[in-house]
Order: C-alpha cells, then structure tokens, then sequence
C-alpha cells in the first residue's frame, strides 16, 4: 500500500516475519552485553536479546552467564525480550 502526501510518495511496508505470542517462557543466560543487555538461550534453543524489568531492575539483581531467568519474548520482535525474574 502506497500514500502520497504532498508530492511526496510514503510506501508502508510490512516485514515478513513470525509473530510470537507473548508468554513468559524460561532461559539461560548466556552473556552480558553493553547498556545491561543479556543474551538469553530460550528452551527451545533460540536465542534473544532482553533486558531487566521491574523488580530485577529496581533490586539491581545481579545477572551472570548460566543464570535461569524468565523471560517475556517481544510480539512484535522475536529476538527480543524483557528478563521478569531470576529463578532461583
């Protein structure tokens, strides 16, 4: 679909990919990456970027490889998502 907007022509694309439904799903922590990003192996063996929410977030919960986390993957994103808790 294409729209013109004062002589200027705006096309909207749409990007091919798989919408996941957001659930929280468990991973491992594989490593830390700049700006508090953690690369996180789900249990079906994908991998996604995530960051600390919440009360991981406010509680400065510590995060290290090999650590079991829960995750939220992104609707939207599927290698992204948002770390809701350790599990212990």
């Amino acid at each position: 679909m294409g729209y013109t907007l004062s002589g200027l022509n705006l096309v909207w694309f749409r990007a091919p990919f798989t919408v996941i439904d957001p659930g929280q799903v468990q991973g491992r922590v594989l490593e830390s990456l700049p700006n508090s990003l953690y690369r996180v192996e789900l249990a079906g063996g994908a991998k996604v970027v995530a960051h600390a929410v919440g009360r991981a977030r406010l509680a400065s919960v510590r995060l290290l490889p090999g650590d079991r986390v829960v995750i939220e993957v992104s609707a939207t994103d599927p290698g992204r998502g948002r770390i809701l808790a350790r599990v212990v």
